[in-house]
């Protein structure tokens, strides 16, 4: 992995583009300047007050963000789409048969599925999210020098 070059457009894709891919796409454009972030998914749903609250407790907003699906991107072409859920990793694959695109499968739980109170369902927002974050920083942090 270390000679391959560090992508420049990388589109994250889930479901409906309501709550993971809007995340993973708000966490990296946080860590990483420089590259081109979009999401997208499969449907599209309403933006998940509940991710926004998740996202808004480590201080990045995503109040702002409108669901969209794959059809719907300005521009397709993508170094790397990162799919978090089967149904974006079937549409991406489709998707980019003849194109020059990698396409990572980072599966990922959809919060939306949890029951219980406000709190309980908030728990699992903040466990996708943070699952999220460690992936994103092992994936395209450099480790820093002294670091095995």
């Amino acid at each position: 992995m270390q000679s391959e070059p560090k992508p420049g457009a990388i589109l994250f894709a889930c479901t409906m583009n309501a709550v993971r891919s809007p995340m993973a796409a708000a966490l990296l454009r946080h860590l990483s300047r420089g590259v081109y972030v979009e999401s997208a998914g499969v449907r599209a749903g309403e933006l998940d007050p509940l991710a926004v609250a998740a996202m808004e407790e480590i201080g990045l907003e995503i109040a702002k963000h409108r669901p969209r699906r794959f059809e719907d991107l300005e521009d397709g072409s993508f170094d790397l789409v990162i799919t978090l859920s089967p149904e974006a990793q079937h549409k991406a694959v489709e998707m980019t048969r003849t194109a020059a695109t990698r396409v990572e499968y980072w599966p990922t739980m959809d919060p939306t599925a949890v029951d219980g109170s406000r709190e309980q369902r908030l728990t699992a927002y903040r466990a996708v999210r943070d699952q999220l974050m460690e992936r994103l920083k092992g994936r395209f942090l450099a480790p820093k020098a002294g670091d095995t």
